[in-house]
């Protein structure tokens, strides 16, 4: 049922976000203005790394292991547990909820690379809708969509300013987002790294349904 999560970037990138799509060989790539990952139907290969590598120096491929060959490379592997929701998260919201808009953009930005510096691009909010709380005029917690196939999409950028943890807010805006992707008749999913058990356990509480795990490749040229 859920057989495209197995490739979630090369599936995104052949439907709802093809218009962000670099072909390379047999691997589809982000425009790197606006992720720097990419994905193969079944293997990238040294020629479709070397061409990307000249536009972006420091990527992330997802599944199989490439095969780099003779390309002098950085190859690290993280490990991320994949998640699906299956039914609306039955909340109350207590947090006033906003969707972030272009007036937001450089607010935005400035708090992602406070908090969470890595694969966030100038153009990435183009992917999806960005939601954000704010607590007296400042924004202190993001949720957002990253990657999009015709019927699925994933949770993304979700970070609470660390002043304000332990608050719930995540919690809701993980729950809202999920609702508007539900809205949209799709299916929401997620990524979060295998170590990361306290986020683990958030999302399993909320009803997220543990369907495996995904490698992530880091190419650094």
């Amino acid at each position: 049922m859920y057989e495209k999560l197995d490739n979630p970037v090369y599936h995104s990138l052949n439907e709802y976000h093809e218009k962000f799509c670099f072909n390379f060989g047999n691997t589809k790539f982000y425009n790197p203005e606006v992720a720097s990952f990419g994905g193969a139907a079944e293997l990238s290969r040294e020629k479709d790394i070397t061409e990307y590598a000249k536009i972006c120096d420091d990527f992330l491929i997802f599944g199989a292991q490439p095969d780099v060959g003779n390309l002098k490379t950085e190859l690290s592997r993280l490990i991320c547990d994949q998640y699906v929701l299956e039914n609306p998260i039955q909340m109350d919201f207590t947090e006033d909820i906003v969707e972030l808009k272009e007036e937001n953009h450089e607010e935005l930005m400035a708090f992602i690379m406070k908090f969470y510096p890595y694969y966030f691009k100038a153009r990435t909010p183009e992917l999806g809708r960005y939601f954000g709380i704010f607590k007296d005029h400042k924004l202190v917690a993001v949720t957002g969509e990253r990657m999009q196939m015709n019927d699925m999409t994933e949770v993304s950028a979700v970070i609470t300013d660390t002043d304000h943890l332990g608050k719930g807010l995540a919690k809701q805006l993980v729950a809202f987002v999920s609702g508007k992707i539900f809205e949209d008749g799709k299916t929401p999913f997620l990524h979060v790294a295998e170590s990361n058990t306290g986020a683990k356990k958030l999302y399993e509480k909320l009803g997220f349904m543990h369907r495996g795990t995904i490698n992530l490749w880091g190419v650094k040229r």
